[in-house]
């Protein structure tokens, strides 16, 4: 099991979820003392905010493609 500190650079979109997934797996296994679950737990929460983020910036990122074209549009009904 690792658990990776807060002062790593936050991983990419993927490195999270696959990451996560392997905690998932890992909780429901059991098999780990109260402390290595709660570390997991732990774990799986901060990933579970990264690939959030990830999410949001991406989501953030479409807007606003999609509203620089609505707006070129607008300007120039030919494109």
């Amino acid at each position: 099991m690792s658990v990776a500190h807060s002062t790593d650079p936050a991983p990419s979109y993927e490195a999270a979820r696959d990451e996560l997934a392997d905690v998932v797996r890992q909780l429901e296994q059991g098999g780990t003392t109260l402390e290595q679950s709660l570390a997991l737990w732990e774990r799986g929460e901060a990933l579970a905010k990264v690939c959030q983020s990830w999410l949001d910036g991406a989501r953030a990122r479409l807007d606003a493609a999609l509203s620089a074209d609505g707006q070129a549009a607008r300007e120039d009904p030919e494109l």
